[in-house]
């Protein structure tokens, strides 16, 4: 392994920061401790990644997705024969002793993560016939919520239409806010909260510019999603909307490498898309 510069190294500490935040609140994201993982792996804090696999084969036995909990113990258990920890938590496994746990969240804890080919949940990777932009759970959530009127939500709420795209289409939370219809924490609150998706404060993120560019401007302006890392196969992509399965399709178009989605703070994804794409 080539050593790492100093930037890297800077880089790979600061997504360490983060993403002990993130799964200190999320405890069942398993995608960003995925994450967490490979930014120890890379600096080689063992410890810290073998701390960080058992969490993330917890996480699956907690989600109901056994097989894969069963190859990140074995897979720990190749390289540490003698972990019994690791050995007791398979036997119990085998045992069907968490049989049934975690029914309730057999689903994504990251709702727009995304596959390349795949159109299934957690896998968002093919365009649909029907154009789904998130407005109809934005509406159960907000509407059928009783946080706001049916009216206020038709006339704020904007689906982009086939002209060019010139500037940032802020986001629905934003429009919310600003009209003073709904406050931005509690929104932002409350979607993440329906979505289970990660927070992250890409105020004090260092964003990868050039990879951001090497994605589609039109598609990033459009439904205001910002590629913002990179971790080996995986783009990390902000997002004020986790419900728009059409900006994840159409995001997946222009890269073969997976995406994980987190919410960001709307005016600071404006803010970024921006600087960005000016």
């Amino acid at each position: 392994m080539a050593a790492l510069t100093p930037s890297e190294e800077a880089q790979l500490q600061q997504t360490i920061e983060m993403f002990r935040v993130i799964t200190q609140s999320q405890p069942l994201d398993y995608q960003s401790l995925e994450i967490l993982k490979e930014a120890y792996m890379k600096l080689g804090l063992q410890k810290d990644v073998v701390a960080t696999s058992k969490r993330i084969a917890e996480a699956y036995v907690q989600l109901g997705q056994l097989s894969s909990a069963i190859m990140e113990y074995e897979t720990l258990l190749q390289r540490f024969p003698d972990d019994l920890d690791v050995r007791k938590a398979l036997t119990e496994i085998e045992n069907n002793s968490f049989a049934g746990r975690g029914a309730e969240l057999s689903v994504s804890v990251n709702a727009l993560a995304t596959e390349p080919g795949k159109g299934k949940p957690g896998g968002l990777g093919l365009k649909t016939a029907e154009q789904d932009d998130g407005k109809a759970a934005m509406q159960r959530l907000f509407v059928d919520g009783k946080l706001v009127n049916a009216s206020d939500f038709a006339r704020l709420w904007s689906t982009p239409g086939a002209e060019p795209v010139t500037h940032v289409n802020e986001p629905f939370l934003q429009v919310m806010a600003d009209k003073g219809v709904l406050g931005l924490d509690k929104s932002v609150k409350l979607v993440i909260e329906r979505a289970r998706i990660g927070y992250l404060p890409l105020d004090r993120y260092e964003i990868d510019n050039e990879l951001a560019k090497g994605f589609p401007r039109a598609v990033c302006l459009k439904w205001a999603v910002l590629p913002f890392d990179r971790m080996s196969k995986s783009v990390l992509v902000a997002t004020a909307n986790p419900f728009n399965k059409q900006a994840a399709a159409e995001l997946q178009a222009a890269t073969p490498n997976r995406l994980l989605w987190y919410m960001a703070s709307p005016p600071e994804l404006v803010k970024l898309l921006k600087k960005v794409f000016r």
